[in-house]
């Protein structure tokens, strides 16, 4: 593939790219800072390249094998500051059950019936794919598909309910 048509390629998808690395990182810098990366790699690569789709499928390979590694290299054991330590185990209860009711809030005001029963069938009861699409009627995919929407939708209402706080 010609340095233009992989630059073309890889402009006219990086809000897609973006979107992915931020999925996994915390910050839109850290997903910039991999997306460069993620192009930096490739790019001695570029006449083995093909085509788009080719382009495509390695740059999202490659980013998001770069996100993980940052995400486990910030992973580490850590001796909590004082004003951490010195909270009493009562405290941290409390405030976990606090944010267990509000994601609870949130569950039940923002979520579909449909979606309620995928996500209690699947992250408490435990069953398969297939045991949900099975028990409801509906393909494997349509339950995925509602599972990963209500997931998001819970952590999209907390992280607002979170930041207006």
């Amino acid at each position: 593939m010609s340095d233009k048509a992989l630059i073309s390629t890889f402009t006219a998808m990086r809000k897609k790219f973006l979107r992915i690395a931020m999925h996994i990182l915390p910050s839109e810098d850290d997903a910039a800072d991999a997306l460069q990366d993620a192009f930096c790699r490739l790019w001695p690569r570029r006449d083995s390249i093909e085509s788009e789709a080719e382009a495509e499928a390695l740059t999202t390979t490659t980013l998001r094998n770069i996100c993980i590694d940052k995400t486990r290299k910030r992973k580490v054991n850590t001796i909590p500051i004082d004003e951490e330590h010195d909270r009493c185990e009562e405290d941290e209860n409390e405030d976990i059950e606090e944010r267990f009711q509000e994601v609870r809030h949130i569950i039940e005001k923002e979520l579909t019936t449909q979606q309620k029963e995928i996500l209690e069938l699947r992250d408490i009861k435990g069953y398969s794919f297939e045991e949900i699409a099975e028990k409801l009627s509906t393909s494997e995919n349509a339950i995925r598909m509602n599972l990963s929407r209500a997931r998001r939708k819970i952590r999209d209402c907390y992280r607002k309910e979170v930041r207006d706080e």
